[in-house]
């Protein structure tokens, strides 16, 4: 009898997921927990394991294809045994991203369903994905002006894409029903300005203009479901959301780079991870954080969110992406646990072994383009938070130290250059500048626990 195989559900806030791609083909056999597809959602990738051993009996959904979680993908069965007859499941039919031109013509402009209309319509088209919410906030669109190709005609991203490139306007949404808020198109009162958005502020997208000229050897390749939601997070932050602002400290790695190589093999031996420069950074940052909540906060409108956990945010670098696992109360673990914790994401964020709660829930970010020599970086603000933190590489550079006695000298330190970017509407330049100098004063100077 047949075994049908389920898209999962990969977080609460998860509602559809695309099919990356399948590791059998039909009438491979397969074993119980071995990897039968990969899978995108708008918050990780992930590989997922087959739920019962036998021959994979037919595939039902492609590659590239979006469906709603609980969406019959696959079927797996006994060998010899054939596929189910008929047409496949309402779920599995109703395969999500439609190709641009024809999700157009499929989005007509009307009102959809009372949003306080308790029907399965409803609850599911509510449950539209995060980024899907993102991109109609950002574009002032109301959700129930656009048709949805999803399941009970949820709305997914090809559908809003669509809705945007035929040029509807938000402002022709409906009225609003009776008992529920209405949409006020924004504007700007100067005597009540907000921390949210930039007062009179549009960013109109830009034009079109040819990537390549014709006879041009190119080669082009779509981006991944992932690239694509980087650079929406990207524009969003930059352009709509946070007013950048760059700092950059000189910091003396010295003394960190004498407790790593003193205690190194012991440490390794007692925590059963090895010892890089990362852990003893992340304590340093903890230390700015709590000496500067607002560095750890993030903005609501006119309000100011002070958030009680350090929860750090770690980026790694993919072949296919960037990935950000975060460690969750940070604050709470010693030297040894943040070196465990570290180590253990981002081993599993290669594997695509990660769950959606650990890339999730981030207050503050580090980032580390110096283990590819980079001198120093300017990182884009991971939203909703405030500020991110570049590690540039540590090498020895001639620095002038001066003696207890007053006297200069040259000497050859190892240097790191640091650089913070942080949100302008809430941080001052002058407290992104202190919480920079606890980090320096901490590195150079702290002991970490480990003397």
């Amino acid at each position: 009898m047949a075994f049908d195989v389920i898209m999962p559900q990969m977080g609460e806030s998860i509602a559809e997921a695309t099919v990356l791609k399948w590791l059998k083909a039909p009438g491979d056999t397969i074993a119980k927990d071995e990897t039968l597809y990969e899978i995108s959602t708008d918050k990780v990738d992930a590989e997922i394991p087959a739920p019962a051993a036998g021959v994979l009996l037919e595939i039902l959904v492609d590659v590239n294809k979006t469906v709603p979680v609980g969406s019959i993908v696959a079927r797996i069965g006994a060998a010899g045994e054939k596929p189910a007859g008929g047409s496949a499941p309402a779920a599995a039919a109703s395969v999500a991203a439609a190709p641009a031109a024809e999700a157009k013509l499929a989005t007509p402009v009307h009102p959809m369903a009372d949003e306080d209309d308790n029907s399965e319509e409803a609850r599911l088209r509510s449950k539209s994905s995060p980024l899907v919410r993102e991109m109609a906030k950002q574009h002032g669109i109301d959700l129930r002006m656009v048709k949805g190709t999803g399941e009970h005609g949820r709305v997914s991203k090809a559908d809003i894409e669509a809705f945007i490139a035929s040029g509807a306007k938000a402002a022709a949404a409906p009225a609003p029903v009776s008992g529920s808020m209405p949409m006020m198109a924004p504007t700007h009162d100067p005597s009540a300005p907000t921390l949210g958005v930039v007062p009179g502020l549009a960013v109109p997208p830009a034009p079109a203009q040819p990537a390549f000229a014709p006879g041009e050897r190119v080669k082009v390749e779509p981006m991944s479901r992932m690239r694509k939601i980087i650079a929406d997070n990207m524009v969003n932050s930059k352009l709509r959301t946070s007013p950048h602002v760059y700092t950059i400290f000189e910091i003396d790695m010295s003394n960190v780079a004498r407790l790593r190589a003193k205690h190194r093999k012991a440490f390794e031996e007692s925590y059963g991870t090895k010892l890089s420069f990362m852990p003893f950074i992340m304590k340093a940052v903890i230390k700015g954080l709590q000496a500067f909540p607002i560095v750890n906060s993030s903005v609501d409108g006119d309000n100011i969110v002070y958030k009680q956990d350090i929860n750090l945010g770690i980026a790694v670098s993919l072949d296919w992406g960037l990935i950000v696992p975060v460690i969750k109360n940070a604050d709470s673990l010693n030297l040894g646990g943040l070196a465990r914790s570290l180590n253990d994401l981002a081993e599993r964020a290669r594997a695509k072994k990660l769950q959606p709660s650990e890339i999730s829930g981030g207050t503050f970010t580090i980032t580390n383009p110096g283990v590819f020599g980079d001198i120093f970086a300017l990182p884009i603000i991971s939203q909703p938070q405030v500020a991110i933190q570049a590690i540039g590489t540590i090498a020895k550079r001639p620095v002038v130290v001066t003696d207890d006695l007053g006297n200069d000298a040259i000497a050859i330190r190892q240097i790191m250059f640091s650089g913070l970017s942080f949100d302008h509407r809430v941080i001052d330049g002058a407290v992104g500048d202190q919480f920079m100098s606890v980090v320096k004063n901490e590195l150079e100077k702290g002991t970490f626990g480990l003397e």
